[in-house]
């Protein structure tokens, strides 16, 4: 059973290639102009196990948002497509992971239902490098849950350096998903009393 995900989205602001293979190793070839973000997909792929491509070019001439926002869609509508019917996975996964002072903590429903939580730290800084708006990463999750069709919780009780409050949350989520989307060699069929996800 081949599980990949692929999905192209072109708008009028950008253009996306996105290609997900949940039964990966880890390969990572992501290219969007916003460098902190390629940073983040990197951690997404590499701690997820997940074989992660992604092509984006945007009106980064305006600013990152558009960019950032139509490959998270994009992401979230290919990890959707990757899971097929969702028959034989674990559907449940959840991560911790501490980046020095910060710590991030994910669990995740492949319910069908899309729905996020998340709290960060207050007062974090309002940028990561040029072009990073720390409150993308909300969006982003937002973004990814709306299209992947999960519900997320994503909690950061606690960090200073928005670097690493940022990047934690991605290495968890990374962790939390691959468990969620893992094959359970005990379990057949769709993981859910409706029979349905």
């Amino acid at each position: 059973m081949s599980r990949v995900g692929r999905i192209e989205r072109v708008t009028k602001e950008t253009s996306v290639l996105v290609e997900v293979g949940l039964d990966g190793t880890g390969r990572v070839e992501v290219a969007t102009g916003v460098g902190f973000f390629d940073h983040m997909l990197a951690q997404l792929g590499k701690h997820g196990l997940f074989d992660l491509t992604v092509k984006t070019e945007g009106d980064l001439h305006i600013d990152s948002h558009h960019t950032i926002e139509d490959t998270a869609l994009a992401l979230g509508a290919a990890f959707r497509d990757a899971l097929g019917d969702k028959s034989g996975i674990r559907r449940f996964g959840s991560a911790s992971c501490p980046l020095d002072e910060s710590l991030a903590q994910v669990t995740v429903d492949l319910s069908g239902r899309p729905y996020l939580v998340h709290s960060e730290p207050e007062g974090m800084a309002s940028m990561i490098g040029p072009v990073y708006d720390t409150t993308m990463t909300r969006h982003i999750l937002e973004s990814f849950v709306a299209q992947a069709a999960i519900c997320l919780h994503v909690h950061v009780p606690y960090g200073r350096n928005a670097h690493h409050i940022v990047e934690a949350q991605f290495k968890a989520l990374a962790r939390a998903l691959r468990e969620a989307s893992e094959l359970d060699p005990r379990a057949t069929g769709v993981p859910s009393t409706k029979g349905v996800l």
